[in-house]
């Protein structure tokens, strides 16, 4: 079974910080599950960021999906981010949006007709009320 995200000595330093990850090496297998957890500043939510090409590593090689994303063109990261569901601690939704228009904007990305992205974000809101 081949690996779905693998990172080889990866590395993230912030400029004017202490804060980042250093040499991290792992790898998850298409349909194993993870689960992050850690305390505050322990770089949870730079390694999900490394993962989703938001931000580059300083160094090492990370492998989602058989790419090294770190050559990804421009709207080869947009597909990537298209393949790829993440829900971060502090959720970034479009102010100018509805919440049923910030739920539809992936599916509407991804081509789905009105009819089936109005069911299936009815259907999502429905699920949390």
């Amino acid at each position: 079974m081949s690996n779905i995200v693998e990172f080889n000595n990866v590395t993230k330093f912030y400029p004017h910080s202490e804060e980042g990850i250093k040499n991290i090496n792992f790898s998850l297998k298409f349909g194993e599950m993870a689960f992050l957890t850690g305390h505050s500043g322990a770089g949870k939510s730079t390694l999900l960021k490394l993962i989703a090409a938001i931000l580059e590593p300083s160094s090492g090689d990370i492998i989602v999906a058989n790419q090294n994303i770190s050559h990804l063109t421009r709207r080869g990261v947009a597909s990537l981010r298209r393949s790829l569901g993440i829900v971060f601690q502090d959720p970034h939704l479009l102010d100018n949006y509805t919440v049923f228009d910030n739920v539809a904007l992936p599916l509407c990305l991804a081509g789905f007709s009105y009819r089936d992205m109005n069911a299936r974000v009815r259907e999502a809101l429905d699920v949390v009320g």
